[in-house]
């Protein structure tokens, strides 16, 4: 969806915090929270799609006030208590009325490792054939989303160029709700002064991986 999350190519809001460049977390507690999140038994039907649409729903304010672990605890309760798994009172009081009937124990180590190597993969077999190929010059569709995209607003309505083909791959726009229909997969590079006019003068180029139906040819 278009939202506040969606700052890829923008200025004016300041440096970025990336931490220690050999440490992932900032504080214990979100190491803690990551191996929850890892760990405990998803009482809804989940997908990373729908995780991330459920991030892109949290208030402006709090999204940028929020830490990025912190955005997370906030999108998975939102989510188990979408899916009934518990309540807002549950939620705020951190206490609950009872266990889940028909939810399996929280997995074991070596089944989350499992399910952490099968989260990687989105690649899918098609016999269907790609419809564009290296080296043809494409646009990116200007339109918006109501539902979950990967296609950044900073290049939306923008010329490039097809630099290879991935394969197919899981459609993030329907993976959201479950859906698994698959679209191919292009690397699509843009002139740098295509995006933004200061770079008129520099031949750089950005890369970005994008899915057939959100690019048409130029």
């Amino acid at each position: 969806m278009d939202g506040i999350h969606d700052l890829g190519g923008r200025q004016g809001h300041g440096p970025i915090d990336v931490g220690e460049p050999d440490e992932p977390f900032h504080y214990d507690w979100e190491a803690r929270l990551f191996g929850i999140t890892r760990a405990y038994t998803r009482p809804v039907p989940f997908t990373l799609d729908w995780f991330r649409f459920t991030r892109e729903t949290i208030e402006p304010a709090e999204y940028l006030n929020r830490r990025y672990y912190d955005q997370w605890l906030e999108a998975h309760a939102a989510m188990a208590i979408f899916g009934g798994a518990f309540t807002v009172e549950e939620v705020a009081t951190g206490r609950s009325r009872g266990p889940i009937e028909g939810l399996p124990s929280p997995m074991a180590p070596d089944a989350v490792e499992a399910l952490t190597k099968a989260m990687t993969r989105y690649d899918r077999p098609s016999d269907a054939k790609p419809a564009l190929a290296q080296g043809d010059e494409v646009r990116a569709k200007a339109q918006g989303s109501r539902g979950h995209t990967r296609l950044p607003q900073y290049v939306r309505g923008r010329r490039g160029r097809v630099e290879t083909f991935r394969g197919f791959h899981i459609l993030p726009d329907t993976n959201m709700t479950g859906g698994e229909a698959t679209d191919a997969l292009y690397c699509v590079s843009f002139a740098s002064a295509e995006l933004w006019p200061e770079a008129a003068s520099r031949p750089d180029r950005v890369y970005l991986d994008l899915w057939e139906s959100y690019l048409e040819r130029a």
